[in-house]
């Protein structure tokens, strides 16, 4: 391993040093330790150093993010110290994660999902009430230009003002100000969190789409450093890689990011992977939304030989049967190009040039 170190242990035995980085924000912090404790689990010899950073998008809290223009905002910093040797591993959101990778790095481990969705938060005065039932202009804080347009559209009597900072941060801006009648933030993070109890409403697709790779955690490791790639690879969900393999494909082949609204929702039902993926315009009025299927049955009379580490969308599962991963690399692209041939791509151009824009 590249910058391997080691420690010596009261015993006198010597334990091997994995340094883990990862942002500062309290939920980074329990994302993070709660894949150390499932790494500390399986691999008992090994310490592991948790090294905290703080990213581009930690610390430019008074612009949208979709007006920043930065594709890596919250990794950019993190994969320099992987880069530099100074990390071994690094945790973050998927969804932070741009769909193509710097080279040399890799996924090397997409965990078991949390719920996906998007919850409502209301304001304490608002208790009892949800979307549908606030007042007229009640406002709706939410820093993500997909869940405004689909969210416009879906209640088109409320408005819609952008919000920044870490969960802590925009949980106490709704609070103590009367700015915000809700915030709309991932049910994954709040649950994370502990805070389940400020959840008022979970969204389902039929309100709102989630973003791609939300609610998954990502481990990104040198491509290079195989026996790291292995240690982590016990940590790949099947189910989990093979939808968000599906649904980055999809957001890549859109060239989309976090400056044009783009959803997605997918599902695992009896071997066949469901992909749903939809454009909006900024205000939601024009839209493109399809669904498309394939199978990810594995033939387990096919022995793979694999003779190269393979990256689908940045994600390295070599311990999963590769048919599956290449039909949902293609579900995705398939999805995507069909969308294309409707018109997406101009519904992007528009709603890119009217974001920059503002």
């Amino acid at each position: 391993m590249s910058g391997e170190t080691s420690s010596q242990e009261s015993n006198g035995k010597v334990s091997r040093v994995i340094r883990i980085g990862t942002r500062k924000s309290q939920l980074a912090r329990i994302q993070t330790d709660s894949v150390a404790e499932k790494l500390k689990g399986l691999y008992p010899d090994v310490h592991l150093e948790i090294v905290g950073m703080t990213t581009t998008g930690d610390k430019i809290l008074d612009t949208a993010l979709s007006k920043i223009g930065e594709k890596s905002l919250f990794t950019k910093e993190l994969e320099t110290a992987l880069e530099k040797n100074e990390v071994d591993l690094v945790v973050h959101s998927l969804k932070d994660l741009p769909t193509t990778l710097p080279p040399g790095f890799t996924i090397g481990a997409v965990l078991k999902r949390e719920n996906p969705h998007d919850a409502v938060v209301l304001h304490p005065k608002n208790m009892g009430k949800s979307l549908d039932t606030l007042p007229d202009k009640s406002v709706i804080g939410t820093s993500s230009l997909r869940r405004a347009a689909q969210l416009k559209k879906r209640f088109p009597h409320l408005e819609f003002k952008d919000i920044r900072g870490n969960l802590n941060t925009r949980l106490k801006k709704l609070d103590e100000k009367d700015d915000f009648s809700a915030i709309i933030l991932a049910a994954a993070g709040l649950r994370r969190m502990g805070w389940d109890s400020r959840v008022s409403q979970i969204l389902g697709p039929e309100d709102c789409m989630y973003a791609v790779g939300q609610g998954a955690l990502a481990i990104e490791v040198r491509a290079r450093d195989e026996d790291i790639l292995e240690m982590v690879s016990v940590l790949h969900d099947p189910n989990t890689v093979l939808r968000c393999i599906a649904e980055r494909a999809f957001l890549r082949r859109l060239e989309g990011g976090c400056s044009v609204p783009v959803a997605v929702h997918t599902e695992v039902k009896d071997s066949q992977l469901y992909l749903t993926g939809a454009v909006y315009s900024l205000d939601g009025s024009d839209s493109l939304k399809e669904t498309m299927q394939t199978s990810i049955a594995s033939d387990n009379k096919v022995e793979e030989q694999v003779d190269e580490r393979v990256q689908r969308v940045g994600v390295t599962a070599n311990n999963m049967p590769g048919p599956a991963q290449d039909a949902a690399e293609k579900l995705g692209l398939d999805l995507a190009n069909l969308l294309l041939s409707k018109g997406a791509k101009e519904i992007l151009t528009v709603a890119r040039q009217l974001n920059d824009a503002r």
